[in-house]
């Protein structure tokens, strides 16, 4: 974990991260519509890198079992105090969870903040050892556009800005200039071929917020709702689309273990 990462963190920005721009409020909408596909009946769900439960609290609010664990210590204690959400302080490659235990595992954040391969590999087998079989495993992941969709958008790109926005669409290495520390960006494909290199099975990857949300941005938060409706369905439309899925702002891939697969 880098200082970057703490500094960060450690202020509770993600509090309102999803609640403060137009395309936050898309993303958390269309993640938890997305996950509620799949999680229909009450579960037992580790929430790795949950923050401070923006998404546990909805889910226990859902009749799920959550517990949640992130590496900051101020996002466990506002987490663990939201009602039905146990928490601890921990890290998404070595889980304190036993074998087996759960019925679906949460990475909302994860596999982006971990910038090497081999971490994102460990952490996703952490996540294959503590699901049962037959689990679910719930992993998102920023795109590479995200950058070039947002800065030509507001009217920041141009030649000093193209370098670094080219290298993340090239390679995924993210260096923080629009923003945000150091991460690693994923297209759908990488991300697919990376869980099934865990070992998982029926990877299915969605676009989250379609390719709209830099419009949102601009219209700004009085024109939401009005804006809204539309987004929704151009993201429904749009989420599993090859030549688009990459437009989205996140990706969310749902998988099984592949022990599931001889059921």
């Amino acid at each position: 974990m880098t200082s970057d990462f703490v500094q960060q963190y450690s202020d509770l920005s993600e509090r309102d991260r999803l609640s403060r721009s137009p395309h936050g409020r898309l993303e958390f909408l269309r993640t938890r519509e997305l996950i509620r596909r799949v999680l229909t009946t009450p579960m037992r769900v580790l929430d790795i890198g949950g923050g401070t439960g923006v998404h546990a609290e909805w889910l226990a609010g859902d009749g799920h079992s959550v517990h949640l664990v992130d590496p900051i210590p101020e996002h466990v204690e506002e987490a663990a105090a939201r009602p039905g959400i146990t928490a601890e302080v921990g890290d998404a490659r070595r889980l304190t969870a036993a074998d087996h235990s759960v019925d679906a595992a949460l990475r909302l954040g994860p596999l982006y903040h971990l910038t090497e391969s081999r971490d994102r590999a460990r952490a996703l087998g952490e996540a294959m050892r503590v699901l049962r079989p037959g689990g679910i495993l719930i992993a998102a992941a920023i795109s590479r556009y995200l950058s070039v969709l947002e800065t030509g958008s507001n009217g920041r790109l141009d030649d000093t800005l193209t370098p670094a926005v080219r290298e993340a669409i090239v390679t995924g290495n993210y260096d923080g200039h629009v923003g945000f520390v150091q991460t690693h960006w994923h297209t759908a494909d990488e991300l697919r071929i990376e869980l099934e290199a865990a070992g998982f099975g029926h990877v299915e990857v969605y676009g989250i917020e379609g390719p709209t949300w830099p419009t949102l941005d601009r219209a700004g938060l009085d024109n939401f709702p009005a804006l809204l409706p539309a987004a929704l369905h151009c993201a429904r439309l749009l989420e599993r689309d090859p030549l688009l899925i990459n437009t989205s702002a996140h990706l969310l891939a749902i998988a099984r273990t592949e022990r599931c697969m001889s059921e």
